[in-house]
């Protein structure tokens, strides 16, 4: 096992350095010039602009560029913002716990209620309660995130007045809790329907047929036998879930006005910041591997047949 994890680990090394650099480079071919943004409509002298550009580095070819950001991240140095000259770490320090919160909750709303839901139902293949399930969970695939969360705020906070249409507090967990619902309803959806199945199926293994033939307890049948089993696709889709939860947030904390990743990635993009949004992406790129390693060595928990030599 130890020796399987020290591989991967290796192999996550030409991943981030991969994937950072097609987003580093994808950032910085958009069209523009954050430092002649920076004079505005306003008249600007030329060699100005070129001694900015030259103290900041970019002058120099793209991958040099990449280089010495690479160089400065290994040491935690996530370069600094062109327009404010404020570190991109302290927007990281000060955005990236709220998305972290945020998702966290989401993530445990799609787990409790997703499988739970996907338990009942996948018990029950083809009665009222699957059908259900099954009709619940495609309204909410079919509906776009930005819509739904638009209904929510509608119904919850202006309607009902339950809660505030947007969060001032972010610290808060209740007033995030509304928007941790909409972000996490897509991924609700697909586990439960992925749940269902994958219970459902295992229903019907011959593994099952043993375990009943033998007279073992129903609670021990269905708690460890079939969901051992049935949860290894949904583990895999969760573990995946979590980066694809964070990259979600950005349209759910511009509408309920969450301070978080999101907002911090929009206003970056507008003003053209492209270090800000390298550093916030390259993080996001190290959940992806983090949690993929954690979903490989989960696999072993759920199934016993399953070893990393």
């Amino acid at each position: 096992m130890g020796r399987y994890v020290a591989r991967r680990l290796l192999q996550m090394i030409p991943v981030f350095i991969g994937s950072t650099l097609l987003i580093f480079l994808m950032m910085y071919a958009l069209p523009g010039d954050p430092v002649r943004a920076l004079m505005g409509d306003q008249a600007f002298d030329p060699a100005v602009v070129a001694n900015i550009r030259k103290d900041l580095g970019l002058d120099q070819p793209i991958l040099q560029q990449y280089a010495n950001y690479l160089g400065g991240l290994f040491q935690g140095d996530f370069g600094t913002e062109i327009g404010s000259q404020r570190p991109v770490a302290d927007i990281i320090a000060d955005a990236f716990p709220v998305t972290i919160r945020l998702t966290l909750f989401a993530f445990a709303f799609t787990v409790f209620v997703g499988v739970g839901l996907g338990i009942v139902a996948g018990l029950r293949p083809d009665t009222l309660q699957d059908r259900g399930l099954l009709t619940l969970t495609l309204v909410l695939i079919s509906m776009p995130s930005f819509v739904l969360g638009f209904l929510m705020q509608y119904l919850f906070a202006f309607q009902w007045q339950l809660t505030t249409p947007t969060v001032r507090d972010s610290m808060n967990f209740g007033e995030l809790m509304l928007p941790a619902i909409v972000l996490g309803s897509l991924s609700l959806a697909y586990v439960a329907r992925l749940t269902r199945t994958s219970m459902a199926e295992n229903l019907r293994a011959d593994y099952m047929r043993t375990a009943v033939a033998k007279g073992l307890p129903k609670r021990r049948i269905v708690g460890v036998h079939l969901m051992r089993n049935s949860l290894i696709p949904v583990v895999t889709f969760l573990g995946t879930d979590i980066g694809n939860l964070m990259t979600g947030a950005i349209v759910t904390e511009g509408i309920f006005n969450v301070k978080g990743v999101g907002n911090a990635i929009y206003e970056a993009l507008i003003r053209r910041e492209g270090a800000t949004v390298v550093g916030i992406a390259s993080l996001i790129v190290l959940v992806y591997l983090a949690t993929s390693l954690l979903v490989d060595l989960l696999y072993a928990v759920l199934d016993p047949r399953i070893r990393y030599a």
